[in-house]
C-alpha cells in the first residue's frame, strides 16, 4: 500500500484498522498517511479481515485500479511462460528494485495480477511497464531493431557477466520445468547461463532472474558513472 500511495495511484475505496497498524512502524506511518487521504475508512481488524483474501492481513485493504505505463528506457525482461505465481512475483520484484524498463509476459506465465503474484511483488506493479499474454510474434522485430536478446539457460558457452548489459537488450528466463521455449530460443541471439560449482544443476527461475538483472544493473550503473567522468552527454539507452 506505501508503494501506491507513494506512485499516486487513486483509491476507490480503502479500509484500515487503526489499532493494528499502530503496532509496528511501518504500520504507523502508513497510519499518518492515510489521515490525509480521502476515500479511507478506519475499521476493526474483524471487518478488514472479512473484505481481504489472506488468513492474516496487515491490516489494511483497498481497492485501486492498475496503472497502465509506457515502457521506458532500460532493460526489457521476458517472462517464457513462468507459471509459479511466487517466482512471477518475485521476478517483478526484482525488475523494479533493478530499473528494468519492461517486463513481457509471454502466453502460458502466471496471472500478474493474480493474489498470489501481488503480494509477492510486494508493489511492483505500481511502477513497472507491463505487457501480458503476449505471443512471440509480437517481439520478431526486437533483434534487427538493435536489441540484444539473451535467453538464461542451464548450460551456455557465455556466462551472464560478459554480456554488454549497456545497450538496448532484453533477457529471457523460462518456465521453471521446461526451460526456455523453442520460439523463444529462436528470438534470442545469444544463450547465457550462471555458472555454478557444486551438485546443483540449476536455480529457481526467480533466483537466476534476479542474479542477471542486478548484474545488468551494476554494468549499467558503472557505465553511467564512466560516461559523467568523461563528460560525455550522449542519450543514455
Amino acid at each position: 500500500m506505501q508503494e501506491a500511495l507513494h506512485t499516486g495511484v487513486p483509491v476507490h475505496l480503502g479500509l484500515y484498522a487503526p489499532e493494528q497498524l499502530a503496532a509496528t512502524d511501518a504500520g504507523q506511518h502508513l497510519l499518518d498517511q492515510l489521515a490525509d487521504q480521502s476515500g479511507w475508512y478506519a475499521a476493526t481488524p474483524r471487518v478488514v479481515a472479512a473484505a481481504a483474501d489472506t488468513v492474516t492481513p496487515q491490516g489494511v485493504v483497498a481497492v485501486a485500479a492498475w496503472p497502465s505505463l509506457p515502457p521506458r528506457p532500460g532493460l526489457t525482461l521476458i517472462l517464457d511462460a513462468i507459471q509459479d505465481p511466487g517466482n512471477v512475483g518475485t521476478l517483478l520484484r526484482s525488475a523494479a528494485a533493478a530499473g528494468v524498463g519492461q517486463i513481457v509476459c509471454m502466453q502460458g506465465t502466471a496471472d500478474i495480477y493474480s493474489p498470489k503474484v501481488v503480494r509477492a511483488a510486494m508493489g511492483a506493479h505500481f511502477s513497472l511497464p507491463l505487457l501480458v499474454d503476449r505471443q512471440w510474434d509480437d517481439l520478431a522485430g526486437m533483434s534487427a531493431a538493435g536489441t540484444a536478446v539473451y535467453a538464461a539457460v542451464a548450460q551456455a558457452p557465455l556466462p551472464y557477466y560478459a554480456v554488454d548489459w549497456c545497450g538496448p537488450a532484453a533477457l529471457i528466463i523460462g518456465n521453471e520445468a521446461q526451460g526456455i521455449s523453442e520460439a523463444g530460443l529462436v528470438l534470442a541471439t545469444a544463450l547465457i547461463t550462471i555458472p555454478m560449482e557444486g551438485p546443483v544443476e540449476s536455480l529457481n527461475a526467480a533466483i537466476a532472474g534476479s542474479v542477471i538483472l542486478f548484474e545488468a544493473l551494476r554494468r549499467r550503473t558503472e557505465d553511467r558513472r564512466l560516461r559523467t567522468e568523461r563528460g560525455d552527454h550522449e542519450h543514455y539507452r
